[in-house]
């Protein structure tokens, strides 16, 4: 250290211009996912395509066990605890969709089963409503262990590990690849460690997200968040459901908000509807493929690969502090 105190005034200027400069030209990248057959496997185990694709290296059977499990555990979850049952039919974007309807009112004591709440979608409705989505917000921050039984997030670990273990590692694999774009565990990707360091890169300086987008109705899509584990990587202010508005609606809403002349959008998803958004948007799509020697799946995806999308669309991510230089 003592070395680094010493160095002449001309030095220490122009490594702090250095650190500026890589400051400044770190982007900031929007990560957005696609749910089913992405980040988690849900319909390809139920109707037995994931297996099939292995040509009878996989049961099919138990895969399409695993996935009634899950349908039964996202069902009971919803309804028991997160207010589905009585707001199938009231699906919003996001949850922060009617916050302009709520008054900030202490939910600590209110009673969600004897306010009323009807099937008409006026103003009043429309503020219960708003209610629950704050509670489920809530719900969402807190995690499942502090909403579940010991019984019930027992059968949870337990069915997530043997999903776990039938699909390769897909679900830990996805979580730890989310977990990196968020600058966690970066041990994982030591080729990219090197290479951010040799280029003089403040990686940890910068702010990634991550966004899912699903055609699935929000308040499910919420409960898998958090029955799959990804409630720690994905906020629950970050989830969209394209259900009603469509994967580009979502996209739009998501520029708007994210949008500045230093970030970086990609999409990850299985599906056309996202492939053709992206594309609209002039954004990076990777397509992600299930099949054991698909180019693109869990385990396999890497944020090596990730990166090569993203510099194809924006350059590779130094280039200014390399022109800078010139």
């Amino acid at each position: 250290m003592d070395d680094l105190v010493e160095k002449s005034p001309a030095v220490s200027c122009q490594n702090t211009e250095v650190s500026k400069k890589a400051v400044k030209v770190c982007p900031i990248n929007v990560y957005i996912w696609d749910m089913d057959e992405t980040l988690i496997l849900l319909k390809s185990l139920l109707d037995g395509t994931y297996a099939g694709v292995f040509n009878g290296l996989k049961d099919t059977r138990k895969g399409v066990e695993i996935g009634k499990r899950w349908e039964n555990h996202i069902i009971q979850v919803c309804d028991e605890y997160f207010f589905y049952e009585e707001i199938e039919n009231f699906n919003e974007p996001f949850l922060n969709a009617l916050s302009e309807y709520d008054d900030g009112r202490d939910l600590s004591n209110y009673d969600f089963n004897n306010d009323g709440f009807g099937a008409h979608y006026d103003d009043s409705n429309k503020r219960k409503l708003a209610y629950r989505h704050r509670s489920i917000a809530q719900k969402y921050a807190q995690g499942l262990q502090k909403v579940l039984d010991q019984e019930m997030i027992k059968l949870w670990n337990d069915l997530y590990n043997l999903t776990d273990s039938y699909t390769d590692g897909w679900l830990s694999s996805g979580h730890a690849l989310l977990e990196q774009t968020l600058g966690r565990n970066r041990i994982l990707a030591p080729e990219l460690a090197s290479s951010e360091t040799a280029s003089g890169s403040m990686d940890t300086k910068c702010q990634n997200i991550n966004v899912l987008v699903t055609s699935g109705s929000l308040i499910p899509s919420l409960v898998k968040c958090l029955l799959y584990r990804l409630d720690n990587v994905i906020s629950h202010d970050n989830v969209y459901s394209s259900w009603e508005v469509g994967k580009l609606q979502c996209f739009s809403w998501i520029k708007e908000r994210f949008d500045g002349p230093n970030v970086q959008f990609c999409v990850i998803g299985d599906g056309l509807e996202e492939c053709e958004a992206a594309q609209i948007m002039r954004w990076p799509f990777i397509k992600i493929d299930f099949r054991p020697d698909g180019p693109h799946r869990f385990p396999g995806l890497t944020m090596k690969m990730v990166h090569s999308y993203i510099d194809v669309i924006y350059g590779p991510a130094h280039a200014e502090a390399e022109n800078d230089d010139e």
